[in-house]
């Protein structure tokens, strides 16, 4: 017996994420990024990290072709970031925003709570989705509080 679509996304949503945007350069040397909470390590040595990404986004295909990604994990007071990189238009999600090229040319956001930049070893199918596996070369971090995603809903730590 298999679940519905609609009780597994129930299920799903109990389940707090971080928030990430991800970004990588498409073939022809744009800028692409997403709103990624399918996001987590994968192990420590080697520091491996997975993202999980839909066939049908629109950075799907640039990162299927990229040869790594950076990823932004998002601060408390990024939620903004997060709806903007979630829109289907990805034209213009870079304008007007502050943000630093890492060592590997991708874009990491300003302001996020840490930095990741990956050199992406494997992307295995699951159903409607790709896992892509990123080896990190690079991370950084800093000081606020994490953006969280919880019962289709932005949620935030309380101290």
């Amino acid at each position: 017996m298999t679940i519905d679509p609609d009780s597994f996304r129930s299920v799903l949503g109990r389940f707090a994420s971080g928030i990430t945007v991800v970004t990588a350069v498409d073939a022809e040397g744009r800028d692409v990024g997403m709103t990624v909470s399918a996001f987590s390590a994968a192990s420590l040595h080697p520091p491996l990290v997975q993202i999980c990404v839909g066939r049908e986004a629109s950075a799907f295909a640039a990162l299927q072709h990229a040869n790594g990604f950076g990823v932004s994990i998002l601060s408390s007071d990024q939620e903004s970031l997060s709806r903007r990189f979630a829109e289907e238009d990805s034209v213009h999600r870079f304008d007007g925003i502050g943000y630093l090229r890492g060592d590997s040319g991708v874009v990491l956001l300003g302001d996020a709570l840490a930095h990741i930049e990956c050199r992406k070893i494997a992307g295995y199918d699951a159903g409607d989705h790709v896992i892509f596996v990123g080896e990190v070369e690079r991370a950084t971090t800093g000081d606020a509080r994490p953006l969280l995603y919880y019962r289709g809903g932005y949620a935030q730590l309380e101290r």
